[in-house]
């Protein structure tokens, strides 16, 4: 027996169809680690790329299988740029508690 699932559900579960809730240049902060899946070259497959906390700036937005958005995070300081979904990012707010993105973004 096949379950269906209600057009409104299966929409919603598609990212591209909203617009990106990031934007290029915003400060993010990592709220996993992120180990290489195999799709980071030079890595072994397994090898923490980075860990919970790093801090990063968004350098560009993709999709991934036309469904999900990717964000590819540089990670300044260690010298990578890691692609991630916006649920394992956190934006980082100033000293003023204003979330650091540029001007225009959500």
């Amino acid at each position: 027996m096949t379950e269906t699932i209600p057009l409104a559900d299966a929409l919603e579960a598609i990212e591209i169809y909203r617009p990106p809730v990031l934007a290029p240049g915003t400060k993010v902060r990592a709220k996993v680690a992120i180990r290489n899946d195999g799709t980071y070259p030079g890595r072994r497959m397994g090898e923490v790329l980075l860990e919970q906390g790093e801090i990063g700036y968004v350098s560009r937005i993709g999709t991934f299988l036309q469904r999900y958005y990717i964000y590819g995070v540089d990670f300044f300081r260690l010298g990578c740029v890691v692609g991630m979904r916006a649920h394992e990012l956190e934006v980082i707010a100033d000293e003023y508690g204003v979330a650091v993105q540029p001007e225009g973004t959500i």
